[in-house]
């Protein structure tokens, strides 16, 4: 498929009714591996594990260059329609965007990091406008961090927000709303009233409702963020552990192709 094509799916897979899953991945081998698995439709990368390959923080201090050669990379691995985490536009979201497009990215995750409600809503408009201009239709998951940076607010104010800010963003073009934290079933349930089914996005961490329950609730799409890179690499950690007292490679390791 070529890029428009991808953009087409990846919205058609955010539109079912069936939940998409993307199980989130960091360099070309992770997204060949997971690509590989039955069920696997989209992937997408994520941003704290990348930047951790190399040596970065979380937080945008990996050279937007690097980033965005990391996503192209993945995006060149495969034919599925790759979704990058993008934070906040590294400073300027529509350029970012335009440039991802380039290497074959077909949509992203765009973080609010609770700025002005007026700022992140023209943020979300530059990116819509980058996109329409690249004749790409760009599947925009616009995050709101109305959780994660919730301190200790009354929850029924933090859900207003997160209700009000996804409901601006999807004005502006962005086609699901990304809800990060760890949400109890009520939370969800009020979401998905407040910002529309197969509108909301959430990442499943230890402890998140399970997949069947949120596609239950009319969730959209679950990711994993950095969890998947922290499974591997403690599954390296133990093996490593192993191996340094004398112990063996795990049965059934696979090679990689």
């Amino acid at each position: 498929m070529n890029t428009k094509d991808k953009a087409h799916q990846l919205l058609h897979l955010h539109e079912q009714r069936a939940i998409l899953q993307v199980v989130n991945v960091w360099d070309v081998a992770s997204a060949r591996v997971v690509a590989d698995l039955p069920g696997t439709t989209a992937l997408a990368t994520a941003s704290h594990s990348i930047a951790a390959t190399f040596g970065y923080d979380d937080g945008e201090n990996i050279p937007v260059e690097l980033m965005l050669d990391m996503c192209g990379r993945i995006a060149s691995a495969t034919d599925l329609p790759v979704s990058a985490d993008l934070e906040a536009g590294y400073g300027d979201p529509g350029e970012t965007v335009r440039r991802a497009i380039g290497v074959g990215i077909v949509g992203a995750n765009l973080e609010d990091q609770m700025k002005p409600l007026i700022e992140s809503v023209e943020n979300v408009a530059e990116v819509t406008k980058a996109a329409e201009k690249e004749e790409v239709g760009f599947v925009l998951n616009a995050r709101t961090d109305a959780f994660i940076r919730a301190g200790d607010r009354p929850l029924d104010d933090v859900i207003s927000d997160a209700i009000e800010r996804g409901r601006a963003y999807l004005d502006a073009g962005a086609a699901c709303i990304f809800v990060p934290g760890l949400l109890s079933e009520q939370t969800v349930i009020r979401l998905v009233e407040g910002i529309g089914e197969h509108r909301v996005s959430v990442i499943n961490v230890p402890g998140s409702l399970t997949p069947a329950r949120l596609e239950q609730l009319g969730v959209a799409r679950i990711s994993y963020g950095p969890w998947t890179q922290r499974v591997a690499l403690t599954a390296l950690q133990a093996s490593a552990r192993e191996l340094l007292t004398g112990g063996h490679l795990p049965e059934g390791t696979q090679p990689l192709n």
